[in-house]
């Protein structure tokens, strides 16, 4: 079928959101669909068979997009509205299909045009306006609660990445329209001479220390000061290597490093391509999301748990919704809780065994198969009105 994708992203970047929105299209390539994909005028350009990557002319200048709520989205999804109404005016779509907010004029469109909606809700906008402290306007909040209950209402069928979501879209009476799609697909690994992997190894850890190893952005809800604090009270047995900051926010955490006394045995890396990413967790012994607040299951646990390697986690909702004491090391989040955790991790049997657990589930469980059985279930949703029929 013909697919209309709006995503209101900078696309291609390694983060969050646009990594998710890449594994649809892969699905949906995989699946035999074709797909005009509307995005910002902002990232590189993947390859994929039936897809093509539509931008609007960069007006306004914008080179950068942060992560969350911001005003810089505002212009860019007004060039998106505009560019959709000249594609569907256009081109014959079969369905429309819509990523966070773009999903509030998305699904207007699809109403307009007499199309099927989905929508790909990687998060509560209303929630994200919250955690973020984007705003604290009653006002502005109950508006966007208004919308989502609108393209909740109006889709035919809703994609959640985590229990939270679904919990979320089932109180608000939708559960029947909602498919589960967690974000476990992988990125091919870059293939790596042995002599280069052994080169990062003593490059990382040149005294043969063990490698603790986060990877994600910095915002200030990854808990990263949380992390360094606790670096700060263990001994100088580990590296702590953390991959992903960028800008101010990894110069803040550099001068906190110095200030901790842990400079010397603390690595920090800009991001890297995913498929680089594998490298780094190849090469650590431990891994860990020290995440602070928000309620999504972090992207980067799916492949922390196919790793095979010992995961050190804070004891919060947002990776005990997958993770449990079974598969993980699971930390109360503060400094002491979290050194000791990873101490554990670094030096128990015991972490290893959760490891080995973790990786037998996650190969059960997250497989390419069972993902694109759950794409199809959300294209069947789509088209299940009587008389709609899903094209070929």
């Amino acid at each position: 079928m013909n697919i209309l994708m709006l995503a209101p992203e900078p696309f291609f970047e390694p983060r969050g959101t646009p990594i998710s929105i890449y594994f649809r299209l892969t699905a949906l390539s995989r699946l035999g669909h074709r797909v005009d994909l509307l995005t910002y005028p902002i990232g590189r350009s993947p390859v994929l068979p039936g897809l093509k990557i539509i931008r609007p002319p960069n007006v306004f200048g914008i080179r950068r997009v942060k992560i969350g709520p911001s005003l810089a989205k505002i212009p860019l999804d007004a060039l998106l509205l505009g560019r959709a109404i000249a594609r569907l005016s256009a081109r014959g779509y079969d369905l429309l299909f819509s990523h966070e907010e773009a999903a509030f004029f998305g699904t207007a469109l699809a109403l307009l045009w007499g199309k099927p909606h989905i929508y790909d809700m990687h998060s509560s906008l209303p929630q994200q306006l919250r955690n973020f402290e984007f705003t604290r306007s009653a006002v502005l909040i109950a508006l966007f609660e208004r919308l989502e209950r609108f393209v909740l209402k109006h889709s035919r069928a809703v994609i959640v990445i985590c229990a939270d979501l679904m919990k979320r879209v089932s109180q608000l009476g939708y559960a029947e329209k909602a498919v589960l799609v967690e974000n476990f697909l992988d990125f091919p690994a870059a293939e790596t001479p042995a002599s280069e992997v052994e080169r990062k190894k003593r490059e990382l850890a040149p005294a043969g220390e063990k490698i603790v190893l986060y990877a994600g952005n910095f915002e200030p809800y990854q808990g990263i000061p949380l992390l360094l604090e606790a670096a700060g009270k263990l001994g100088t047995s580990a590296v702590f290597v953390l991959v992903g900051g960028r800008g101010p926010a990894l110069a803040r955490m550099r001068e906190l490093a110095s200030s901790l006394g842990i400079a010397g045995r603390t690595i920090f890396i800009e991001p890297v391509p995913p498929e680089s990413l594998p490298l780094y967790i190849s090469l650590a012994d431990v891994l860990v999301s020290p995440r602070l607040s928000g309620t999504n299951t972090p992207l980067k646990i799916y492949s922390f748990l196919k790793s095979g390697k010992p995961l050190v986690a804070t004891n919060l909702w947002t990776h005990t919704q997958v993770l449990s004491s079974r598969l993980a090391v699971l930390a109360e989040p503060n400094p002491e809780s979290l050194a000791e955790a990873i101490r554990f991790a670094l030096e128990n049997e015991e972490a290893q065994k959760r490891a080995r657990a973790a990786k037998e589930w996650a190969d059960r469980e997250y497989t390419v198969s069972r993902y694109l059985e759950k794409m199809s279930r959300v294209l069947d949703l789509a088209f299940r009105d009587p008389g709609k029929r899903s094209p070929g």
